[in-house]
């Protein structure tokens, strides 16, 4: 137990905050109620301080006006000039908003905000690089080697955010990069930097900054080893964008994921490739994914998801093996665990396969995760392939979703799931029975309505004479 100062415990303006999650309390306790952490307490003063927010307030905010008189804002999107990215902020980036990039290290979250500002400040003007983990030189080469030499883009080395909100004044960029915000601190602050008090004081000044200023600023965060956000969840409460890159960091690509947009919406994903000249966005991902399929195979079948407005082809993969009766093992990659146990479970039981010893093995391939109930039928198809060892038609695509009692239901955006399957050379398309009446299918497809999944079974055994 830490030394505690004698009558800190009931002292007036003393507290306790917790260092793993930021939960405060009047007195010291061994183990955190909020995270279970132990030891984690640490002695903090309350200090009457001046907020970023309060210092760039905007007078007309403490006057109440009514609705109706007020005027739509004239302010357009500000455009990256990437149509994939800008996708992913719901059509452009808003003046004023607060982001967040989230990664695991090397995952490429400094790289892409360079290139962002670097592409704002040459067509809106300034735009603001500020690092605390990096040096001068050590940018400068960065950009240099991306090609993003630019007289507008200014870069700062700095680890106290008066600094920076002072140059920020000064040069009034309309984008504000903070790489990252864990190593930013507030010079009045005792605490150490990274700690939950210093990343709550450092977020709430800089959204005091875009608020206050119309700065587009962007913050980087880093990823703790259990895949969250380090430092307090309040900061993804208080910040209009949420972005997360996903995937594994030694693939040449990049996975980019919304999580929270106050601005659009919250389904987007977009597939970055990394290269020597930075992050680009893949103009055709559904082509860049099943690049090197092999559909000769057993076990493999293509689906197309919607990841908000981006339909998507990915590849399902299944593997059946022999295993121990008494407890197989069931390994998901990129799929809901639960929605694959379930899929299983009805095969067995409503489709009579015997699965309960063996092992299975499912994945999406590529990095890609999806939660769609859309995948249930793929899932279905590439499990009962690789039981029976029979390889389905290469141009073959399925989707659709699976009740507990063996129906298949139809799932959203058929047509567009559709139209990405025929666009890719997937002529050959299974779907809920359900959704035939409500999709134009064109002479060039062969659609088959499913109905069940003992119908999906006997259509795949009848084919191969099994």
């Amino acid at each position: 137990m830490p030394s505690i100062e004698k009558g800190a415990k009931m002292g007036k303006g003393i507290l306790f905050s917790c260092q793993n999650c930021g939960y405060e309390s009047p007195k010291w306790l061994g183990r955190c109620p909020s995270c279970s952490e132990w030891n984690s307490f640490q002695q903090i003063k309350e200090e009457k301080q001046t907020s970023g927010a309060e210092q760039f307030k905007l007078k007309s905010a403490s006057v109440p006006l009514n609705f109706q008189p007020l005027e739509h804002s004239s302010e357009q999107r500000l455009l990256i000039g990437r149509p994939e990215l800008d996708r992913l902020f719901g059509g452009g980036l808003v003046p004023g908003s607060l982001i967040l990039l989230g990664g695991e290290p090397g995952a490429g979250k400094s790289t892409l905000l360079l290139q962002i500002a670097s592409q704002l400040a040459e067509e809106f003007g300034k735009a603001l690089y500020v690092s605390a983990e990096e040096s001068l030189s050590q940018i400068k080469l960065r950009a240099e080697r991306l090609g993003l030499v630019s007289s507008k883009l200014f870069i700062l080395q700095e680890d106290e955010i008066e600094t920076v909100l002072a140059e920020a004044e000064r040069i009034k960029p309309v984008a504000v990069v903070i790489d990252s915000v864990q190593t930013l601190k507030r010079a009045n602050n005792p605490s150490f930097p990274g700690s939950p008090a210093q990343i709550r004081e450092v977020v709430q000044a800089v959204m005091g900054l875009a608020k206050g200023r119309g700065m587009i600023c962007f913050l980087v965060g880093h990823i703790t080893k259990s895949g969250l956000l380090a430092g307090p969840k309040l900061i993804e409460h208080m910040v209009d964008v949420v972005l997360y890159f996903e995937g594994d960091r030694r693939f040449p690509y990049r996975v980019l994921r919304v999580a929270k947009n106050r601005f659009g919406s919250t389904q987007e994903i977009a597939l970055l490739s990394l290269g020597e000249k930075g992050l680009t966005p893949v103009q055709n991902p559904s082509a860049f994914l099943l690049s090197e399929r092999r559909p000769d195979q057993s076990g493999t079948v293509v689906t197309p998801i919607v990841e908000g407005s981006l339909p998507l082809l990915v590849e399902i993969q299944a593997l059946v093996t022999a295993g121990n009766p008494g407890n197989p093992r069931r390994l998901v990659s990129g799929l809901d665990n639960q929605r694959v146990a379930m899929v299983l479970a009805v095969l067995e039981r409503r489709g009579g396969l015997p699965l309960s010893s063996r092992e299975v093995y499912v994945s999406v391939i590529g990095g890609i995760r999806t939660e769609e109930p859309a995948c249930d039928l793929a899932v279905a198809l590439a499990v009962a392939s690789s039981f029976y060892d029979l390889p389905l038609p290469q141009n073959l695509a399925a989707f659709g979703e699976i009740g507990l009692t063996g129906e298949v239901r139809r799932v959203g955006g058929g047509q567009r799931r559709l139209e990405e399957a025929k666009n890719h050379g997937f002529h050959q398309l299974l779907l809920p029975k359900g959704l035939l009446e409500e999709v134009e299918v064109g002479t060039e497809m062969r659609v088959q309505g499913i109905d069940s999944i003992q119908e999906m079974l006997a259509s795949l055994t009848k084919k191969e004479g099994v």
